[in-house]
């Protein structure tokens, strides 16, 4: 049986495929992961937080002793 999105109201009417679940999507609820740039994930659970290791190193302060 098949199933069709309801992209009524939708400025774009494409739909797309998540690169996470491999579902159906409706094109304007995808987005970019920030992990990994290039897949294309939904909004419903697929789209993971930023990796906090690849993020750039914490600079050291500069601190000068007194004596």
């Amino acid at each position: 049986m098949p199933v069709f999105l309801n992209t009524l109201g939708n400025s774009v009417l494409s739909i797309a495929v998540c690169d996470r679940c491999k579902m159906k999507r409706a094109y304007v609820s995808l987005g970019m992961d920030p992990n990994f740039p290039g897949l294309r994930v939904c909004d419903q659970g697929c789209v993971d937080q930023k990796d906090p290791y690849r993020l750039p190193a914490r600079q050291p302060e500069k601190i000068a002793l007194r004596f």
